[in-house]
């Protein structure tokens, strides 16, 4: 595989420093994604680099390279997201934002802390393409969003995918924090589990999402080798919502006000 040289300005040292102070915040609000984004950016030494070198050598990875479809544009656009046949994987996303009230404006907001991701360069196009396709990968995986579990799995996927010590920075706190939070391993378990299927399946970053938007969801996972997360199915019914979130302070201040 071809190497590229580095992102322009960089120094290619990670910032341990600033990656342990936004785990500590990440890891007492896991709803505070802004520290994610800091841990990525303090981490992912060469891995923009490394994951463009990958995508260009891919069938059509020059087009999607040349064409650069900002696809944050796109999947915040109603009318594009409204296209989508039932059954289908855009259909599934469509939902999904219809449910939690996540988009993909959301997460533009809080990334900004990459200033790198912010500039005209291919490599930060590259960055923003994995960032945008975040929630079609708890689609796809069936991890859910709005939950501690979820999240932390679709981290280790995302580790295995493309790289970064920045995912894998993250899920391994969660699993081990997840230990003592919740008095088992369950948690823990199903976030390897997230790891050894992102390792298992095809390279989603070099997909055409718009194509894949389309395409049945049932025939997208199984042509992508997506298998189905038995370990995180049996966490998430075991641990029940509160430990399943046990990161989340929406859940912890929603808690009281139920009682």
């Amino acid at each position: 595989m071809a190497k590229l040289p580095p992102f322009p300005g960089t120094t290619g040292r990670r910032d341990w420093r600033t990656a342990f102070d936004a785990i500590r915040k990440l890891l007492a609000n896991g709803d505070d994604t802004t520290q994610v984004f800091r841990i990525m950016r303090a981490l992912n030494v060469g891995n923009a680099p490394m994951n463009y070198a990958r995508l260009i050598a891919t069938t059509q990875g020059g087009r999607l390279a040349s064409e650069q479809v900002e696809l944050a544009a796109r999947f915040s656009d109603p009318a594009f997201v409204a296209r989508f046949a039932p059954g289908t994987v855009g259909a599934a996303y469509r939902h999904f934002l219809e449910t939690t009230g996540y988009s993909a404006d959301g997460l533009v907001a809080v990334s900004k802390v990459i200033s790198e991701d912010q500039v005209q360069h291919p490599y930060a196009w590259f960055g923003r393409r994995v960032r945008d396709t975040h929630d079609i990968w708890h689609v796809l995986t069936g991890y859910k969003a709005d939950e501690s579990l979820g999240e932390a799995c679709l981290v280790a996927f995302s580790y295995a995918q493309v790289g970064g010590l920045g995912w894998a920075f993250i899920a391994v706190a969660a699993a081990l924090k997840s230990l003592k939070a919740t008095g088992n391993t369950l948690f823990a378990r199903a976030v390897w589990e997230g790891y050894r299927h992102g390792r298992r399946a095809q390279w989603l970053s070099g997909e055409d999402y718009e194509a894949l938007l389309a395409e049945p969801i049932d025939t997208a996972r199984a042509r992508l080798g997506i298998a189905t997360p038995t370990a995180y199915l049996k966490a998430q019914r075991e641990l029940g919502p509160e430990m399943a979130s046990y990161l989340s302070q929406r859940r912890a201040d929603a808690a009281p006000a139920a009682a």
